[in-house]
């Protein structure tokens, strides 16, 4: 169960190299704090506004979705000691229903992962508008596709795009111990700057009052708005999945990947409602509601428009540095995990062999990483934040329903493999896990069909490639492997 069973060893004889464990747990922390803690928290609370009637429906949605999180991230914390290996879900989903499902899986995360990492790239620009005016695209155009187009574009937003999603790809091919160090950094930096904006709010701002917290909007009701709104403050959330995915370079795996993963969630829960409580104190409810999102793209951060509540707009330039700090913090830590993923799908031999390359001198999967990195690059020519997170949370949630199911599967499967950590509540946590998260899904179809529907297709659309690598696993599987 363990690994990717070495075959990328008999494409290339004498190939032995194994990831170096060099992420502590003091990194791992930081990958899981500071990839969930990026753009969301100061962009997500625009367009739940949108989707609710209140504050205080704001932020129990926010509450929501941090339990659903932190309760999944306890059935990752089990699988990933159980399991702790190169490919995080990928490797679950192989262990507890074999192929075809961890093969979609490892396609999903290379298409869909690109998209996680464009919209971290157009989030930099959103920031950096911020602080000066960029002006439209030079070039743009719209491909007409069934049910609607896709935007391109060329303009100085794209391309501060490109080059942030490159520079980051440069870091983390030199090592995963500089792409960790530089990780718990920007994770730090990040911390302070929520404290120092909630505090901000709360203590100094001359606009609050009870009567925004307590106020109403002109949001709709429903389960399904709800639905909706808990689905967008997921993409804030996601930080718990993406340490597995790099478990094969952390120092002892099956105690500080679930130290790592549920207290680096809680940590990021109670930092979510105390700088979104601030916001809804600091701002009428109608600013959060036209503040930056797919409906008022040319909008200020709500983020950018509390601070301005307490330091004015002097300080605007200095609240954007911060935020860029915080959605960088989260690129370089989506490329770090994203690209082991197809790594282990590559030794396995259900992706391309290439990609399950180490480089000799930094032991990093370089190829998976830059093609990884170049699909990131090319998608965030298209799309707005919004539409790009939209289909990243929908992949996840769709592949998260299997994974918390793992956990009774391979309780059944494997009952006396060695458990370092179990989940507390079994079976009901993944069973109430699977359920939100079907509710979720459901949602999702009914709000944004159009994204939702996409999403499925482009995941459906790997099972075209999946018999080219079954035919190619069972050749290598029948050769001998070269004697060491």
């Amino acid at each position: 169960m363990r690994g990717g069973g070495g075959l990328y060893d008999r494409v290339v004889a004498g190939l032995t190299l194994t990831p170096r464990r060099d992420l502590t747990l003091v990194h791992a922390t930081s990958l899981v704090v500071g990839i969930a803690i990026g753009t969301g928290v100061f962009l997500k609370s625009a367009t739940m506004a949108q989707l609710l009637p209140s504050p205080l429906a704001v932020l129990a949605a926010w509450l929501v979705a941090g339990l659903v999180a932190l309760l999944a991230a306890l059935c990752f914390a089990e699988l990933g000691a159980l399991l702790p290996d190169a490919g995080g879900e990928y490797v679950y989903l192989r262990a507890a229903y074999g192929q075809i499902p961890a093969f979609l899986f490892g396609c999903n995360s290379f298409v869909l992962g690109g998209a996680s990492i464009a919209a971290y790239g157009a989030a930099v620009a959103i920031f950096i508008a911020d602080i000066h005016p960029l002006g439209g695209p030079w070039w743009s155009a719209t491909l007409p596709l069934p049910g609607g187009g896709v935007h391109l574009g060329v303009g100085p937003r794209e391309l501060i795009a490109l080059a942030v999603i490159g520079f980051f790809a440069a870091i983390n091919c030199a090592g995963v111990a500089l792409g960790g160090r530089v990780q718990t950094l920007l994770t730090l930096i990040k911390l302070a700057a929520i404290l120092a904006v909630a505090g901000g709010v709360w203590a100094l701002s001359g606009t609050h009052g009870a009567g925004y917290l307590l106020g109403r909007g002109a949001g709709p009701h429903g389960a399904a708005g709800f639905g909706a709104a808990v689905f967008a403050a997921l993409w804030a959330y996601s930080g718990w999945q993406y340490l597995p995915m790099a478990a094969s370079e952390v120092r002892e795996p099956q105690r500080t990947l679930p130290i790592a993963i549920i207290g680096g969630t809680l940590l990021v829960l109670i930092l979510y409602l105390l700088i979104n409580g601030a916001y809804l104190w600091a701002l009428p409810y109608a600013v959060v509601a036209a503040a930056n999102s797919t409906a008022h793209p040319s909008a200020p951060s709500v983020a950018a428009r509390a601070v301005q509540t307490f330091l004015g707009t002097r300080a605007l330039a200095v609240a954007a540095l911060i935020f860029l700090i915080s959605t960088i913090g989260s690129l370089n830590g989506t490329i770090l995990t994203r690209a082991r993923v197809t790594y282990a799908a590559a030794r396995d031999g259900l992706f391309f062999a290439r990609f399950g390359r180490l480089s000799p001198v930094s032991r990093v999967p370089v190829t998976s990483l830059l093609w990884l990195c170049a699909w990131g690059a090319l998608l965030a020519l298209s799309g707005t934040f919004d539409q790009l997170t939209n289909m990243a949370v929908m992949s996840y949630a769709l592949f998260w329903i299997p994974v918390n199911l793992a956990v009774l599967v391979l309780r059944r499967r494997l009952p006396q493999a060695p458990r370092p950590f179990r989940v507390p509540g079994y079976p009901w946590v993944p069973l109430l896990v699977t359920l939100v998260m079907l509710g979720i899904v459901l949602s999702a179809f009914l709000t944004t069909p159009r994204d939702s529907c996409a999403t499925v297709l482009l995941i459906l659309l790997g099972l075209l490639l999946y018999p080219r690598f079954r035919r190619e696993r069972a050749r290598l599987t029948a050769t001998p492997a070269p004697r060491a």
